[in-house]
C-alpha cells in the first residue's frame, strides 16, 4: 500500500520541482521588483524570496486542485495578493530598481509591464477599476522614465527590457 502511495506523491513533486526550475527564476524577479530590494545587495533579497517562497507553497498546496489551470499565473496571484496585503512592510526605499515608486505603483507597473498581465485582468485582481490602473500605471511610468536623473532613466529601461 506503501509503494502504492509513493508514486503519485513522488509524480506531484517532481511536476512541481519542473514548474519551480522553470518558473522561479522569474518569480523571483517580480518579487524583488516588488519589494524594491537591490537584486545585488549584501543581504540577497530576503523579503522577496520570503514573498516568493510562501506563494510557491500556497501553489505546492492546491496543486491537485489546479486541474488545467496556469500554475505561474496562479502562483502570481498569489505573489501579487500576499504583496498588496502586507505593503506597509515595503514602503521605506531599499535602494531597488523600482524604490521611487510606492507599493502600488510599484504593484501595477510590475503587474502591467514586466508580467504583461492585462488592465482588466489586473485591476479584478487588485480590486481597482480600470481607470484607477491605467492612471497609477502612467504615473508609475512617468515617475521612472520623465525623471532627469539618468539612473531612474536606466533603470526603468532595463525594467521594460530595453536596457543592460
Amino acid at each position: 500500500m506503501r509503494e502504492f502511495q509513493a508514486g503519485p506523491q513522488r509524480s506531484r513533486a517532481h511536476d512541481f520541482d519542473s514548474f519551480v526550475a522553470g518558473a522561479a527564476g522569474r518569480l523571483l524577479r517580480t518579487a524583488t521588483l516588488l519589494t524594491a530590494e537591490p537584486e545585488d545587495g549584501p543581504d540577497g533579497r530576503p523579503r522577496a524570496l520570503l514573498l516568493l517562497t510562501a506563494s510557491l507553497a500556497r501553489t505546492f498546496a492546491d496543486w491537485e486542485r489546479l486541474r488545467g489551470e496556469d500554475p505561474y499565473d496562479r502562483t502570481r496571484q498569489d505573489l501579487a495578493a500576499r504583496f498588496a496585503r502586507e505593503a506597509w512592510r515595503h514602503r521605506r526605499p531599499r535602494g531597488g530598481l523600482l524604490d521611487r515608486l510606492t507599493p502600488q505603483e510599484r504593484l501595477v507597473l510590475v503587474l502591467r509591464l514586466y508580467e504583461g498581465v492585462p488592465e482588466e485582468r489586473t485591476a479584478a485582481l487588485l480590486g481597482l477599476g480600470r481607470d484607477r490602473v491605467r492612471a497609477v500605471c502612467n504615473r508609475s511610468v512617468a515617475t521612472m522614465c520623465g525623471s532627469r536623473n539618468p539612473t531612474a532613466r536606466r533603470r526603468a529601461a532595463r525594467l521594460l527590457g530595453a536596457g543592460p
